[in-house]
């Protein structure tokens, strides 16, 4: 069977060749005789694997020598835990601005640790916008500010970074992290659960400056105080060995290609090419204002639910699969991340197109 263009929102499409030099190795990893699933995280030959992921993932992303970066577990939702219990550290207040269903899940989570502000919200709309931001909003004795900077299920992303002066900015990059260039300087923490832009489910990075590590609260669990996993090399337990080998399979995919502003140039293309179709289209609308549009998730709908249904059921059958929209956007969700070549997109939109004539 041939393979279908994959637009779900995660885990999602990972690239091909990387795909394929997985295939290649799943039996025998170099000359180890295993495969990487079975090789001791404590093995020479794994300490190599995650050494060179770390090194890659520096290089792609210009990462500072005074960040550390750990290979962790429990997903982006167990940071949502994490960055409090190791943040709040002198104020105990944090300021989270609210784009969307994770970051409301973030606040949540943040608030049983400390007093936490929101300093502003865009759910009055279904999280269809950005909320404009000043810097005169944030408190300047907070401990951290809190943003995320891609909103998967409502398709909007910061253009701009707010000014948090000296409060580090901690975002939640999951669904955009590798997509475009970001200057890591500029946060104190970055938080990505991989499976979106950076291989399979299993794996969450942590990028996080050296002077924020080690004031865990006292009720950290073991597990939950990044010095601990900075100390150990993200080796303190077994970690995701395979979700890590294979996230440094996709970073070599991205090196080869050019790297982060190569990748940039081409999401920047693919969504232009489906943006541009919905702003022309008479039967599909875009949901979100167009100055925040997300490069990563472009959500859609359709006049009537029964035309979404007949569209996403047609689609799966052209091999264009997992366009449902979330819940509570509805519609349709056209999920773009790296490994979704241009191809898909054009495909797509040539389907939006001839279903259109046959909808009208």
């Amino acid at each position: 069977m041939d393979r279908v263009y994959n637009f779900s929102a995660g885990p999602s499409m990972l690239p091909e060749p990387a795909l394929r030099k997985a295939q290649q190795e799943m039996l025998c990893y170099g000359t180890s005789g295993m495969s990487v699933m079975e090789m001791s995280h404590r093995s020479g030959l794994f300490k190599e694997i995650i050494e060179e992921t770390e090194k890659l993932l520096r290089e792609l992303m210009d990462i500072p020598d005074n960040y550390k970066v750990l290979f962790l577990q429990g997903g982006a939702s167990s940071q949502f835990a994490m960055v409090p219990l190791n943040l709040l550290r002198k104020s105990k207040k944090a300021d989270y601005v609210i784009t969307g269903l994770w970051a409301k899940k973030a606040f949540k989570e943040a608030a049983r640790y400390g007093t936490v502000r929101v300093v502003a919200s865009s759910e009055d709309a279904t999280f269809n916008y950005i909320p404009e931001l000043d810097a005169s909003m944030f408190d300047p004795d907070a401990d951290y500010v809190h943003i995320t900077t891609n909103n998967t299920i409502y398709g909007t992303r910061y253009t701009t970074l707010p000014d948090t002066g000296d409060v580090p900015l901690v975002a939640d990059m999951s669904s955009n992290i590798l997509s475009q260039v970001y200057d890591v300087s500029k946060f104190g923490l970055i938080y990505a659960g991989a499976q979106k832009n950076m291989g399979p489910a299993g794996l969450t990075v942590v990028i996080i400056r050296e002077d924020l590590i080690g004031h865990a609260l006292d009720i950290t669990p073991t597990m939950f105080d990044y010095k601990v996993h900075a100390d150990a090399g993200s080796l303190y337990n077994t970690p995701p060995t395979y979700s890590i080998y294979m996230c440094k399979l996709v970073l070599e995919w991205l090196k080869e290609l050019g790297g982060v502003k190569a990748i940039e140039k081409i999401n920047i293309e693919k969504a232009q090419i489906l943006y541009d179709f919905l702003d022309e289209s008479s039967l599909f609308k875009g949901t979100v204002v167009k100055k925040d549009r997300s490069l990563m998730n472009i959500p859609f709908v359709c006049p009537t639910e029964e035309l979404n249904a007949k569209f996403i059921k047609e689609a799966a059958a052209k091999g264009l699969v997992n366009l449902k929209g979330h819940r509570t956007v509805g519609g349709m969700r056209a999920s773009i991340y790296n490994a979704m070549p241009v191809e898909g997109v054009q495909k797509l939109v040539e389907f939006m197109k001839q279903f259109e004539v046959e909808n009208k």
